[in-house]
């Protein structure tokens, strides 16, 4: 059991270990990041907050 463990681990960071993965997983968490934020700005009567943009990371 053990072993199948450390296999399936050791798969599943080769296959997430592209750099693309990792720019795109970044990139969509501080977008849903923004976004609450907006949010939490409209609850408390607060700005805008800015726009969502790529914020200087590539885009493929």
């Amino acid at each position: 059991m053990k072993s199948i463990l450390l296999i399936t681990l050791a798969a599943a960071a080769v296959l997430t270990s592209s750099c693309n993965t990792f720019i795109g997983l970044g990139r969509d968490m501080r977008i849903a990041g923004e976004g609450m934020e907006k949010t939490a700005n409209k609850a408390s009567g607060g700005g805008d907050g800015g726009t969502a943009d790529a914020g200087g990371a590539p885009v493929y």
